[in-house]
């Protein structure tokens, strides 16, 4: 949720920072340039930045919070006075880096508990590494006051999830993101994944592609099954013929999918991942097949990078910020004893048209879906 910008009347001159407060271990006084610099980066007076660098009250929370991120991004040190006695660590676990939207579910979730006081502390699983259950173990032993868990075991149909209420049983609070398991009970927050399919094959449908592909992941986690379901019911409802593929959430993975289901004959192809989306890419750029104007792809996830790609990936967007904030402020109300719904919050996701999906070839758009 954007805030509104608070101002300090533009007719209050600066308070200058006390020499003891300023940014930097040695250096001078912000000059009113740099003053300006925070302000204009903050989007806030100089007044207020000075107010927040001197620790004066008067300050809206959010508006500080601004002044402090402006002070970061500027390369300036937080003065002594403003650095915040951290109200407890939380855990985050998540499966990789390597796949972009897990970073920006890091960051996102990250700068929301840091708002809030909290150190947050990152498990990431890497093949061959620390399993979920041993950083857990590593989590709680450092004290952990709860844990937020994205695209864990908890979304695997095959894992126990009776490792989720020997956790609860060590009293440590946690929250689940991305995948569902109704024998946890915790309040889960998932992305709309049967809906993320269906609007996907409706804009392919709309563009005259009569034979469409699903590449998606194994089938045993829940956002797979779930995407195959929408995929199955959108292509019977709209009258195409629908080809699912299952394999790895990689390039390499989307590639491999792209190929057989180009070899089926699909001319449209949604993909589970941005990055597999990538691969389908390469796949139709192989066979000599231009995108998207014999082939569209559709990835999922959406990541700034995707506006830059050649051509610019169309895709469904994660509500990630609405997501991650939905997490933390569960996760928060957990932790200060309040009690939480042990159920999904289901996110609504967004389709973003950008150029990788086009008319199918020899074919007119058929008029928007009612």
């Amino acid at each position: 949720m954007n805030h509104p910008t608070t101002r300090s009347g533009t007719t209050e001159p600066p308070e200058p920072p006390e020499p003891s407060d300023l940014p930097g271990p040695h250096a001078p006084p912000p000059s009113a340039a740099r003053l300006a610099d925070l302000a204009a980066q903050a989007d806030v007076s100089e007044a207020t930045v000075s107010r927040v660098l001197n620790g004066r009250s008067g300050v809206a929370p959010a508006t500080r919070q601004r002044v402090l991120a402006a002070l970061d991004l500027l390369g300036y040190e937080r003065p002594v006075r403003l650095r915040q006695r951290s109200a407890g660590l939380v855990g985050l676990v998540i499966p990789e880096l390597t796949n972009p939207i897990f970073p920006v579910f890091a960051q996102v979730i990250e700068g929301a508990l840091s708002g809030h006081g909290y150190t947050p502390v990152l498990g990431t699983q890497m093949p061959g590494g620390a399993t979920e259950d041993e950083l857990v173990d590593q989590l709680v032993e450092r004290g952990v006051t709860g844990i937020i868990f994205l695209s864990g075991l908890h979304a695997d149909t095959s894992a126990d999830p009776a490792r989720y209420a020997r956790l609860a049983g060590r009293g440590v609070p946690f929250v689940l993101v991305n995948g569902y398991n109704e024998a946890v009970a915790a309040p889960f927050v998932s992305p709309d994944d049967h809906a993320a399919a269906a609007m996907a094959v409706r804009h392919l449908r709309e563009l005259g592609h009569a034979r469409i592909g699903l590449a998606v992941g194994p089938d045993r986690f829940v956002p797979v099954r779930r995407k195959a379901a929408g995929f199955t019911e959108a292509v019977a409802e709209l009258g195409v013929r629908g080809e699912i593929h299952h394999t790895l959430f990689t390039v390499e993975g989307g590639q491999s999918a792209g190929d057989a289901l180009l070899d089926r004959g699909c001319t449209g192809l949604v993909c589970g991942s941005d990055m597999m989306a990538l691969g389908a890419i390469r796949a139709a750029r192989r066979r000599g097949l231009s995108v998207p104007g014999e082939v569209s792809v559709i990835g999922y996830d959406d990541s700034e990078l995707n506006a830059f790609t050649d051509p610019p990936l169309t895709t469904v967007r994660q509500p990630v910020r609405a997501m991650a904030g939905a997490a933390v402020e569960m996760l928060l109300e957990a932790i200060g004893g309040s009690p939480v719904p042990r159920t999904e919050f289901v996110f609504q996701p967004e389709l973003v048209v950008r150029g990788s999906t086009g008319t199918a070839p020899g074919a007119r758009a058929a008029p928007d879906a009612p």
